[in-house]
């Protein structure tokens, strides 16, 4: 039986569409016709909650379409869901991809480069009645520094680059699909996120077997600036998942706000999902000693029982910020390496 949030999705289609060409103040009418009342806007630092779509348009959307010349919204995943941690009541609309365009002003203190510049995002709306309210916005700052060729971070143990979307370019789920198949994304998510859930597995398998438990071998994890993308199972263990198991102490699950899968897609974010205490080495940054908390979007490929493909948003400013680190400063300071 096919699952249909054709409403829904088209509610967000017809949003992106109004958006995407909408300029200056024609921006807020866009977000007052298609933003329910209580509204709720999550994004990276510095935007964080902004519950008033007048000042949402003016911080952060204007603001960056006058950086972004011409930008245009390339979309790799497009899904829909009943969101499981609410119980499947509330629906919500799921988009991945970048936002190109020419960097032509400065945004966030980080001075153009006149190019074709990439900002990673994907966005998590909730549909109500016909009207969105509630956004989870997650996008990748410290991707755009490098792209003009800053360096925000110590060298990372990934590939940067600019990430592709689905190997099978099949994450456009603009019309219904069959809702098995979305039990089964969700299964393997869950099972996923449970099997590792506070690293249980930790010195009893190698690390590489136990992510065999969830994972393709050929996996591709396309990471944040900072940490970059790894590619199978054995170069994830060694280039991400184990200098990230190594570098923490004291890790705490705050759970999800919101999980969610259709076809073969699925994902979830949380506010903040994880809180952890650097033991020094991630990121190449020395131990503090102080709790951060990390707000995070996962999004999911599923390939038969298990996981092929995983993009993820890391809200690095705001966790390096409770450290004491204000990259988006140091970056305004030395415009240049």
């Amino acid at each position: 039986m096919n699952q249909n949030f054709q409403k829904e999705k088209n509610l967000v289609l017809d949003y992106y569409k109004a958006l995407d060409k909408a300029e200056g103040d024609e921006i807020s009418k866009v977000l007052s016709s298609h933003i329910g009342k209580d509204y709720l806007w999550r994004g990276f630092h510095p935007f964080n909650e902004q519950s008033d779509v007048e000042q949402l348009s003016k911080v952060f959307w204007q603001p960056l379409r006058h950086a972004l010349k011409n930008m245009q919204r390339r979309m790799d995943i497009f899904i829909a869901g009943r969101n499981q941690i609410d119980g499947f009541e509330s629906v919500w609309v799921v988009s991945m991809g970048h936002l190109m365009g020419l960097f032509d002003n400065e945004w966030l203190g980080i001075q153009p480069s006149r190019k074709m510049t990439f900002l990673r995002y994907c966005e998590f709306n909730k549909v109500q009645d016909g009207k969105i309210t509630e956004t989870a916005m997650f996008f990748d700052i410290p991707h755009v520094m490098i792209q003009v060729g800053l360096t925000p971070f110590p060298p990372q143990t990934g590939a940067h680059l600019v990430q592709p979307g689905p190997m099978t370019h099949e994450g456009l789920l603009f019309d219904p699909q069959d809702a098995a198949e979305g039990e089964k994304t969700l299964a393997s998510i869950n099972f996923m996120v449970e099997d590792m859930r506070d690293w249980k597995h930790t010195n009893e398998l190698p690390l590489v077997d136990e992510l065999r438990r969830s994972w393709k071998e050929d996996m591709i994890w396309w990471g944040p600036a900072g940490i970059g993308a790894t590619y199978t199972i054995e170069r994830y263990a060694e280039q991400h998942s184990g200098p990230f198991r190594a570098s923490f102490k004291d890790r705490i699950s705050n759970g999800h706000l919101c999980k969610l899968a259709e076809g073969h897609f699925g994902g979830f974010f949380g506010w903040p999902n994880l809180t952890l205490t650097p033991t020094g080495g991630f990121m190449g940054m020395p131990a503090t000693g102080k709790p951060g908390d990390m707000r995070v979007i996962d999004m999911y490929r599923r390939e038969g029982d298990m996981l092929a493909e995983n993009w993820i948003f890391i809200d690095l400013l705001h966790f390096w910020k409770q450290q004491g680190v204000d990259i988006l400063e140091r970056m305004a300071q030395n415009p240049r390496n």
